[in-house]
Formats: C-alpha cells, structure tokens, sequence
C-alpha cells in the first residue's frame, strides 16, 4: 500500500470535495463529486447501493479520487487504486460525514415517500496503489 502525504492526509480531514473516477461498462470514466474522509491509509466515501458508482465498482473495483483545495486548485492530488464496498448499516459513517461536511446529521425530508429513502448504504473503502 502506498502511504497518503502528510498534506493529502490534511486535505482528507478537512471538508474539501473530492471527485471519484469509476469505469462504466462501455469503458468510459464516470466522475462523481463526493465526500471523503480518511481511515489509515484508506480513502474512504459513501454510496448507495444500485448507483451507477456502486454497480461499476461490484464490476470493476478500481477507483481513482482526485482532490484539490478549492483555495489553491492547482495543487492537485490523485489517489488511484483498489475498492472493497462494506455495508454502512446505520448510516454511521454517512452521517459523520454528513457533520464533517454540512454540520448535520443526515435527515429524512417528510415531503418525500418512504420507499425513496430507504437506500441501502455503503462504505467505499480506496486502497492507494498509486498517488500522485
């Protein structure tokens, strides 16, 4: 596993957005605007079962995040390397970064039906192989 930088660790922890790069099945790349945090050496982001993400990294789990901070963007930082998707259960992760990002726990919107929030999330764990 390649080591994260002490500035890219530092961009990680704070409530920067990142983009995530996903292989679709025509062979294109999707990129995804995402929140991210760090665990280790791991990226670390949430997603929802049945998204275009999600179904590419069951397929293909390879990812690429890049990130930037919005005050110097031409600092660039990519993080390629392998997926593993785990289950977020009580939305424990999701909210924390939810608090990191909006300073609020994930909330339910009364206005929308159950069944369109009863997604099923996940925690998309990035093992670097390569940072550039």
């Amino acid at each position: 596993m390649t080591p994260l930088s002490d500035d890219l660790k530092s961009l990680l922890d704070a409530p920067e957005y990142a983009v995530l790069a996903t292989i679709d099945p025509d062979g294109l790349p999707r990129l995804s605007v995402a929140w991210v945090a760090r665990q280790g050496e791991d990226v670390i982001l949430s997603t929802v079962r049945g998204c275009p993400n999600t179904v590419n990294l069951e397929r293909d789990p390879r990812a690429s995040v890049l990130m930037y901070p919005a005050d110097d963007p031409t600092t660039v930082h990519q993080v390629r390397g392998s997926v593993t998707l785990s289950n977020d259960p009580s939305s424990m992760f999701f909210n924390a970064l939810s608090r990191k990002y909006v300073n609020r726990d994930d909330e339910v919107d009364e206005d929308v039906e159950d069944d369109e929030t009863d997604w099923e999330r996940l925690v998309v764990r990035v093992h670097p192989t390569d940072i550039q």
